[in-house]
């Protein structure tokens, strides 16, 4: 784990989110795309089934047009890691349509892997309420149709612990906006992390801004909530996360 930088100051009660003196968040992706060559499964799941999964952004402005049927509800999901959380969200709430995003090709395959068996990424059914979005999340929401969210979740992301990196940070006061425009009033969105810079973090950009309700974190996962392999690591590391519900304001 990286060593964690100084956060910023602390933003007096009340102040805008746009107020915190951070740089703005650059259009562009950071990181990581991929962690060593993909074997050949791997890429037959990004050329074959990933196309049969991707959310088509033409579907922003009508999100639930882009499930093979009518969703009870629409959730999102912000790095979906291995997309063990993604699945078992799938599973538990089968009526629900859930977009899932993730940069990391290793992710993307790991959740498709787990979708489609062998030799079948081509023609294999593939779930008809779960859609995937290959790109930066920041781009679907900001087409995303205002107040049709019914839950987001970011779950462990990668903290960008170094001070100069905070524009990178998803948790940033111009993300802010664009999550709380997609949410319904009464809305969720669901923070967890288990880095104490990015905790620190999200205290002060949360804390700074009016289109959620205040929230306290959980120390231990609520219920409801199902594990990612992120959160196992932290825990065998000695590290605390912290789990937020935050609720779009009315």
């Amino acid at each position: 784990m990286n060593t964690p930088s100084r956060p910023l100051d602390p933003a007096p009660a009340g102040t805008p989110a746009d107020s915190i003196a951070v740089k703005a968040s650059p259009d562009r992706l950071y990181g990581r795309q991929r962690s060593h060559p993909l074997r050949p499964r791997q890429q037959r799941l990004l050329d074959l089934t990933l196309p049969r999964l991707r959310f088509d952004p033409v579907h922003a402005a009508d999100p639930a047009r882009a499930f093979g049927r009518s969703p009870s509800e629409l959730w999102l999901e912000v790095g979906f890691g291995g997309g063990e959380h993604t699945l078992a969200q799938h599973e538990t709430h089968p009526d629900v349509g859930i977009v899932a995003c993730e940069v990391f090709e290793n992710g993307l395959c790991s959740l498709l892997g787990r979708l489609v068996p062998e030799d079948g990424e081509a023609d294999a059914p593939v779930p008809d309420m779960l859609r995937v979005w290959s790109d930066d999340a920041r781009t679907l929401l900001r087409g995303w149709k205002p107040a049709s969210l019914h839950r987001a979740f970011l779950l462990f992301p990668d903290p960008w612990p170094k001070a100069r990196h905070a524009k990178r940070r998803f948790v940033h006061p111009q993300t802010v906006p664009l999550m709380a425009r997609a949410l319904r009033p009464g809305g969720e969105w669901r923070i967890a992390s288990d880095d104490p810079t990015y905790q620190d973090w999200v205290r002060q950009v949360m804390g700074a801004q009016s289109f959620f309700a205040p929230a306290e974190p959980a120390t231990v996962r609520p219920e409801g909530w199902p594990p990612t392999r992120y959160e196992r690591k932290a825990l065998q590391a000695g590290r605390q996360p912290l789990y937020w519900s935050f609720r779009r304001s009315s």
